[in-house]
C-alpha cells in the first residue's frame, strides 16, 4: 500500500516510516525539516521538503496517490503555543484542514491522526482518563488537537473517509530532540551525559504517562485496518513522576547526580494519564516496552550520539 506520511522526519513520525517500510508499504513523507531532521529519514521513502498549510500539497496527492494518510506534522510545543497562539493555528488548524482537504479530495481511504492525550483532557478529574473524559484543553495546542479531532469527524460525516484519531500520552525514545522545553526524558538524558545539571520543574511530583516510541508506532499500525474507527487513547495507564525519571537516568547514567529543582512552570499540569482499554479490547494493542528498558534503550542512543 502507498501511504502518506506528514512529519515524517520527526521524532514519532521517522520511527513510523521505518516500521512501515520494514513491512513492504510504499512510504512518501512530507516535512517542512522545522523540527525534523534529514537524518531521520529513511532512505527507501520518497521525500518532499514541503510545510503542510502550502498549496502545492495538492500536486503531491495527485502525482503520487497515496491510499492511506498517517498525519504526523505538527507544532507540538506546549509552551510555544501559550506564547503563540496564532502560529500553532495556523499549524494545526489551517495545516490540518489543508491536509484533509487533499485527503478528501484524492480518495484516501483512511486517516490516522496523532492527537495529544495529556493536552486534550487538560486536568483529568478520572485517572487514568479514558476516550469518554471531558475535554478541557489548557492550552491552545490542546485546543488546536482537539479542533483536528472535529474535524475528522465532520469530514467523516459529509465524505465517509474513514479514521482514527491516536491520543497520544507522552512519547519517548531515541531520536527524540532534547533541545528546548519539550521531551522531559530527551532533555534529562543529555544533560547527564554531557555532565550537565538537570533542573526538575518545580517539586518533581507532577506525573506523566509515559509510553516509548516503538509501542507508538505498533498503535499507528493497529488503526491502519478497517475495524479502527474514532478515537483512541494511547499510553500505558500507569503515572510517573518526574522525580521517579530522574532517579532512573540518573541511576543509569550518573548515579552521584543531585536531585535539583527549580521554579515550577507556569500552567503545568500536575497529572496526566490515560486508560488505553478501548485500543486493547478493540484491536488487540498493549504496551510491549516497560519504563526502566525504554528508558535504557533512549540511553543507549544518545551514547552512540556522542552526546
Amino acid at each position: 500500500m502507498k501511504i502518506l506520511v506528514t512529519g515524517g522526519a520527526g521524532f514519532i513520525g521517522s520511527h513510523l516510516v521505518d516500521r512501515l517500510v520494514q513491512e513492504g508499504h510504499q512510504v512518501v513523507v512530507v516535512d517542512d525539516l522545522s523540527t525534523g531532521k534529514r537524518r531521520n529519514l529513511n532512505r527507501s521513502a520518497e521525500f518532499y521538503k514541503l510545510d503542510i498549510q502550502s498549496s502545492r500539497l495538492e500536486r503531491i496527492f495527485r502525482n503520487e496517490r497515496p491510499a492511506m494518510l498517517m498525519h504526523l506534522a505538527a507544532q507540538m510545543d506546549v509552551r510555544r503555543s501559550v506564547e503563540d497562539p496564532v502560529y500553532d493555528a495556523r499549524v494545526n488548524i489551517l495545516g490540518t484542514l489543508n491536509v484533509l482537504e487533499q485527503a478528501v479530495r484524492h480518495g484516501i481511504r483512511k486517516v490516522v491522526f496523532a492527537s495529544s492525550g495529556g493536552a486534550i483532557y487538560g486536568e483529568q478529574e478520572a485517572f487514568p482518563a479514558p476516550e469518554s473524559h471531558p475535554t478541557h484543553p489548557a492550552s491552545p495546542y490542546g485546543i488546536s488537537k482537539l479542533s483536528g479531532e472535529h474535524y475528522l469527524d465532520y469530514y467523516q460525516k459529509v465524505s465517509g473517509i474513514q479514521y482514527a484519531s491516536l491520543r497520544y500520552a507522552n512519547v519517548y525514545g531515541p531520536r527524540q530532540d532534547p533541545e528546548g522545553e519539550a521531551g522531559v526524558v530527551a532533555i534529562f538524558t543529555q544533560k547527564l551525559l554531557s555532565g550537565e545539571q538537570p533542573i526538575i520543574n518545580g517539586n518533581g511530583r507532577q506525573t506523566r504517562d509515559f509510553i516509548y516510541v516503538d509501542d507508538v508506532v505498533e498503535a499507528n499500525l493497529a488503526a491502519m485496518g478497517k475495524e479502527a474507527q474514532g478515537t483512541y487513547n494511547v499510553g500505558t495507564a500507569e503515572e510517573t513522576s518526574i522525580n521517579e525519571v530522574f532517579r532512573i537516568l540518573a541511576g543509569q547514567i550518573n548515579p552521584a547526580c543531585k536531585e535539583l529543582h527549580g521554579p515550577a512552570k507556569k500552567g503545568e499540569q500536575i497529572r496526566s494519564v490515560v486508560d488505553s482499554t478501548k485500543l486493547r479490547r478493540e484491536l488487540g494493542w498493549e504496551p510491549r516496552v516497560s519504563l526502566q528498558e525504554g528508558l535504557a534503550r533512549t540511553v543507549e542512543f544518545f551514547r552512540g550520539l556522542g552526546t
